[in-house]
């Protein structure tokens, strides 16, 4: 639907083209489903190492709307409500490209509009971390502007969203990131450091603060696996001297016991092995006690000194929010690139999504458990000899870009349990392949932080960067290896070559599928049988 065919269906009286009162609230409409109150979005999921999969999607729908968009011009008012300068600008230029006839007319009003919006919506975004209004909230969560630009069966697709994070995933909706990123819940995306000048200490306090809670996340977060790993191995040892203490009456003696069995004596052994395993645990835990004791310490005295400085907890917020949405700006080109369509606003037009290619965050998770169930160890990151599965938060940008991106692979302030960040456009062409790029950037930046300064020639990287020489091939070497990653989750992993032959190799062994996908392979081709050989041959010589 066009912009003109927008305007056939639209009530010139009560539609979009009566200017609303931006000084006035107005009134929204009231859902009795959730009139009792509604869980509030945005809070920080917690990094449990212990958790190995992602949760079984049961409900993808609410099996009621809601009734937000059912009043458009209502909707539309109280989305521009409080924001009257910059509002009011979006309003007239919306109103005027949408009744321009002249092509060269609306070409010049396209960029004004995008470049208005963006400003209207830094507004709205300062006010996520408090009680942001149905309309905001969805405004910022779709970039629905106007309830009208979409079709009706679109808006009743929307308005059957699930709207709170029911599984408890780190996949966030803008108005959530907002949110949680305005009250400290998550910090905020890391930009180019700016040098802090001599006399500002409120400053240096505040980064060093910062450090500090990135050592006590991870301190907490390695004390919750290392507990799990003991209660694991608890439950080990329980059962061997269930196996070893199970006695068996000897025939024709009533009351005498049999002596211990083959099994049973392994059972011994097995429990001797736990014993010294769980010894080792609690000296791990004993340590792993006294670092989280210090980063708890040395972090409140450092919150102690930046309260008796004076800080502003309000304004670091709002500094806060401002820097992030001008990474989501950033974030939001990059995604659609330079051929794309930067249009932000969601207008029929521009959407030509299915309910599988709308990246709502039951659909993310959906996706991101099958990348998993092939790539088992895509999000994993080892430390201390442990490989620790943690998934990045993921930020879903409500653009019609088809690209994902990584902003960085984790947080600098804690390498070893922090989540990296994962940006996902909300409209692409293929939404599995625009989840597949972000994942596949990244794999790319974890491998290459790891590798550090040899990350030419060492490890993924080294292996893919050598290969990228010896094919004097020019361009950016990671686009390369994002479209080479596609195509070994999409094509290889069916059994279908697609990639080089030393790619294949590299990727086999540094980005390995899961053995039931190998199991399935090595029977498709001898390429992949001979692949599965080396796995054997490195296993027996203890090199893998």
């Amino acid at each position: 639907m066009t912009h003109e065919q927008l305007l056939d269906e639209m009530d010139m009286e009560d539609g979009l083209l009566e200017e609303p009162d931006f000084s006035v609230a107005a009134e929204e409409p009231e859902d009795e489903d959730t009139a009792d109150g509604e869980q509030e979005p945005g809070g920080e999921v917690e990094n449990d190492l212990a958790v190995q999969s992602f949760p079984e999607v049961t409900k993808r729908f609410e099996p009621i709307p809601h009734r937000f968009f059912d009043d458009p011009p209502a909707y539309y008012k109280a989305a521009l409500k409080d924001e009257p300068e910059i509002a009011a600008r979006v309003h007239t230029l919306l109103q005027k490209y949408i009744t321009a006839t002249d092509p060269k007319d609306r070409s010049v009003y396209r960029p004004q509009i995008i470049s208005a919006y963006w400003e209207f919506l830094r507004g709205v975004a300062k006010k996520a971390p408090g009680n942001l209004p149905e309309a905001k909230k969805y405004l910022l969560r779709f970039n629905l502007l106007h309830p009208n630009f979409i079709k009706p069966e679109t808006k009743g697709f929307f308005a059957k969203l699930v709207a709170a994070n029911e599984l408890n995933q780190p996949i966030y909706y803008l108005d959530e990131w907002f949110k949680a990123v305005g009250t400290g819940q998550v910090s905020a995306s890391s930009t180019d450091e700016v040098r802090v000048a001599q006399g500002n200490t409120k400053m240096k306090l505040q980064q060093l603060a910062e450090r500090a809670g990135g050592k006590l996340e991870g301190a907490r977060a390695l004390l919750l696996a290392k507990t799990h790993q003991r209660r694991e191995l608890e439950a080990g040892m329980m059962a061997h001297i269930k196996t070893a203490t199970a006695h068996y009456p000897a025939e024709r003696l009533p009351g005498v016991s049999q002596g211990y069995n083959d099994g049973q004596r392994r059972a011994f052994l097995d429990v001797q092995e736990h014993i010294k395993e769980l010894l080792k645990c609690d000296r791990e835990l004993a340590v792993l006690f006294r670092d989280h004791d210090q980063a708890h310490s040395d972090l409140s005295s450092l919150r102690t000194k930046i309260e008796a400085s004076g800080s502003g907890d309000a304004v670091l917020d709002l500094q806060s929010v401002d820097t992030e949405f001008d990474t989501i700006r950033q974030t939001a080109k990059m995604t659609v690139g330079r051929q794309g369509n930067h249009y932000p606003i969601l207008v029929n037009e521009y959407f030509h999504c299915g309910p599988n290619n709308v990246a709502f965050r039951e659909n993310i998770i959906e996706m991101l458990a099958r990348i998993e169930s092939i790539d088992p160890e895509v999000f994993c990151r080892t430390y201390k000899n442990k490989l620790n599965r943690i998934v990045p938060y993921v930020v879903l940008i409500p653009s019609y870009g088809d690209s994902g991106m990584c902003w960085e692979p984790f947080d600098k302030r804690n390498r070893a349990t922090s989540r990296g960040r994962i940006f996902i456009p909300m409209y692409p062409k293929n939404l599995y392949a625009a989840v597949l790029s972000a994942v596949a950037d990244l794999r790319w930046q974890v491998a290459k932080e790891k590798a550090s300064y040899y990350w030419m020639e060492e490890g993924m990287t080294g292996y893919y960067y050598q290969w990228f020489l010896s094919q004097k091939l020019k361009g950016d070497i990671k686009e390369f290896f994002v479209k080479d990653y596609i195509l070994w989750m999409t094509k290889e992993a069916n059994g279908v070559q697609a990639v080089d032959k030393a790619v294949r190799g590299a990727f086999w062994r540094h980005i390995p599928f899961s053995q039931e996908v190998k199991e399935k392979l090595r029977n498709r081709s001898y390429v992949y049988q001979e692949l599965y050989q080396r796995d054997l041959n490195r296993a027996m010589s203890d090199g893998y």
